[in-house]
């Protein structure tokens, strides 16, 4: 058969920036496909060398072209909000069970299904203790993912991912905050956060396609053991910004809205052993000091 017949190929549901960064890296070894429920996405997909497929996971009815299609899936859409578990996981689900199901599904995921751990180690042993209804999608959809890999026999992963930055990602690093001079919280009170770089994020995507052993979670995070406060500080200082002023919780929340305020609510710190022993995966950006130096062109 012709080479391109007999190449891998990749859905990618949930195309935005952390699914062209994967695209770039996978681009002329596989047949590269997106769903996307925006005909305006469509020139752009194309120009990053994906084939775009229009259809809506809150439509079941356009997605039936997918069963099927795909050797690899990778599961990147959000949870609609206004349901109390993870519909659309399961609309998309159902269409993959119907023909002929695909070898590995990489569904992302959030380390926020663990709750606060009071800023303990979180392995991906831990039991998740999901504390926000964004937080509880996320982890119905886990149990989703990986109960369907046991019934169809997919090799499924989830990647438990924290804030993911990048210089050139919209609205990629804490610049926006700092300008805006919103405060963060007194050392005595703050929290620690975990951070994963788009490119690292993208290239951990790939192995988990490949590599990863059914039915495995992954905490995908860098090296980075920082309270939020001194992510700032240390952003701050890269953008040649002032520091923020340091408040008590009491005055947080007089001064910040609920959704600055739950950024703030829980504290840990995710354990990243199973990227580098399991996936083999060495960052590029182990950490957020990193991650926020500009790199000379090259």
């Amino acid at each position: 058969m012709p080479s391109r017949f007999r190449r891998q190929r990749v859905l990618i549901v949930g195309c935005g920036d952390v699914g062209l960064r994967v695209a770039k890296l996978l681009q002329g070894r596989v047949n590269l496909l997106a769903l996307t429920s925006s005909q305006h996405r469509i020139p752009e997909l194309r120009d990053a060398g994906v084939a775009p497929l229009v259809g809506n996971l809150d439509e079941p009815a356009t997605l039936r072209r997918l069963a099927g299609i795909a050797t690899r899936v990778l599961h990147l859409a959000p949870p609609a909000q206004c349901h109390a578990t993870d519909v659309r996981t399961r609309q998309l689900l159902l269409v993959l069970h119907k023909r002929t199901v695909p070898r590995a599904l990489v569904y992302a995921s959030t380390s926020g299904v663990y709750g606060d751990c009071g800023g303990a180690w979180a392995p991906e042993s831990r039991s998740i203790n999901p504390q926000t209804p964004r937080a509880q999608r996320r982890a119905d959809a886990e149990s989703q993912v990986r109960i369907w890999g046991k019934v169809s026999g997919t090799r499924v992963s989830v990647l438990r991912i924290p804030g993911i930055y990048a210089l050139n990602r919209q609205n990629g690093t804490p610049r926006e905050r700092l300008m805006k001079g919103l405060p963060v919280l007194c050392r005595e009170e703050d929290v620690y956060t975990s951070h994963i770089h788009a490119n690292d994020l993208a290239r951990v995507a790939v192995k988990a396609l490949w590599q990863g052993p059914a039915q495995r979670v992954f905490n995908v995070c860098d090296d980075t053991a920082l309270r939020m406060g001194d992510y700032f500080d240390l952003a701050a200082d890269k953008f040649q910004l002032p520091r923020p002023q340091r408040i008590t919780r009491s005055q947080a929340e007089i001064q910040l809205s609920p959704l600055q305020l739950s950024f703030m609510g829980e504290s840990r710190r995710l354990v990243n052993t199973r990227i580098k022993r399991e996936l083999r995966v060495k960052l590029s950006f182990p950490t957020v000091v990193e991650g926020l130096t500009p790199r000379p062109a090259t």
